[in-house]
């Protein structure tokens, strides 16, 4: 019997859908695992098959609270000086598990039965796991509906200048306000199409450098991957203004923009997955991948159960059944690809052609200069000629 249970959260109302089978003393008895995702809709679709084969196997019920990482960030630090703990399993940000570890418990042990089959690694504060990776989003390229390419005789570029002569041939189809859509929101999806040029243009290494602050922003490699390939594309409108992420994809769909640079999650925000395709910029070696990680307080009084919980979504059959839902790739190595919808074969095929993959930039420094990277990026898509005060600005803050 499906139910929805309403929880006052530190000033914030969160609708909790439960899941429990039977009633009365029968639903009592059931144990209890309460998990905070940070999905909703289609994306909370996807996940729910596995929470409902665990809660079969486990005679357990689960609620889900949907929190946003970044709500979470004001949230989770309130309550853990309490001793409390919204949940007692929560999705979050790689880079915050590590620097409030200790709020949390040790999962070596988990992680120990796990971690050979795992391409993503763990989250480790001092030599022991606090984070274990579930999925990860791949941001392979730019999207388009095969549909709308077949239609005008558009193809792939294989160049630079293929790519350039793309968007120009885009831009006098009739009804496309822009060929590139912006996504926008807090500033992330901004921040995704600008690291595929860093590591396009610059390489894979760069990006590990910039995260290790071991290159500035205003270094001439930097500037000049911005000012030769990406503010020449804002200048002469190949970008649209940034539109809230949502909201661009429906109006990419409906065809008022022909390009969305987006992660992997996007096959699960549209009505044919069928009719997508994908593609990076030509000569990319690299691409962004990035975990949903979870952790488990120590302020938990579900402790055991939580770790049962996470041991089953690493397992064999979780991941296959988490593949099969599409929208993310899994986690573990040894899962067939053949599993995953279509649309997400695609981006498993963008994946295997890559050098390497690197972890998401702002996502790995994450705190302050987070926040400052998505302001700065919003201000140059609408004041390209803002560059040089934007790298400044992004060399100063901590």
């Amino acid at each position: 019997m499906r139910k929805a249970l309403l929880i006052a959260i530190v000033g914030m109302l969160v609708t909790v859908p439960m899941f429990a089978g039977g009633a009365g003393e029968a639903e009592e008895a059931r144990p209890t695992l309460n998990v905070s995702v940070p999905w909703s809709g289609e994306e909370l679709d996807q996940f729910r098959p596995v929470v409902e084969a665990f809660e079969e196997e486990h005679n357990v019920d689960v609620r889900y609270l949907t929190y946003r990482a970044e709500d979470l960030s004001s949230v989770l630090p309130a309550q853990f000086q309490a001793n409390q703990t919204l949940a007692d399993v929560i999705f979050m940000w790689d880079w915050w598990i590590a620097e409030n570890s200790e709020h949390m418990i040790s999962l070596d042990d988990v992680w120990s039965e796990f971690e050979d089959d795992i391409i993503p690694p763990s989250i480790t504060a001092d030599g022991t796991t606090y984070g274990i990776p579930f999925t990860m989003v791949a941001k392979p390229g730019f999207w388009y509906r095969k549909s709308f390419f077949d239609e005008h005789g558009l193809s792939e570029p294989g160049s630079w200048d293929e790519f350039l002569a793309l968007l120009e041939e885009i831009g006098g189809i009739s009804g496309i306000q822009h060929p590139l859509v912006s996504g926008n929101g807090v500033g992330w999806p901004l921040t995704d199409v600008t690291e595929h040029f860093l590591i396009t243009f610059g390489g894979p290494e760069l990006q590990l450098d910039l995260i290790d602050r071991e290159v500035s922003w205003q270094s001439d490699e930097v500037r000049d991957i911005f000012s030769d390939r990406l503010i020449p594309l804002l200048e002469a409108g190949a970008f649209g203004d940034p539109v809230e992420w949502t909201q661009a994809v429906e109006l990419w769909w409906d065809g008022d923009y022909a390009l969305y640079f987006q992660g992997n999650f996007i096959t699960g925000l549209v009505d044919d997955p069928g009719d997508l395709g994908v593609f990076p910029l030509p000569g990319a070696e690299a691409v962004v991948t990035g975990p949903d990680t979870f952790f488990i307080p120590r302020y938990s009084d579900q402790q055991e159960l939580a770790q049962e919980f996470a041991r089953y979504l690493l397992s064999e059959e979780a991941q296959q059944i988490r593949a099969e839902t599409g929208g993310k790739l899994v986690v573990r190595g040894d899962i067939d690809a053949e599993l995953y919808p279509e649309a997400d074969q695609a981006v498993a095929e963008v994946v295997s052609g890559m050098r390497t993959t690197v972890p998401d930039l702002d996502d790995t420094i994450g705190g302050d200069w987070q926040s400052e990277f998505w302001d700065q990026l919003k201000l140059l898509w609408v004041q390209p000629g803002q560059l040089d005060d934007v790298l400044r600005r992004l060399d100063e803050v901590e």
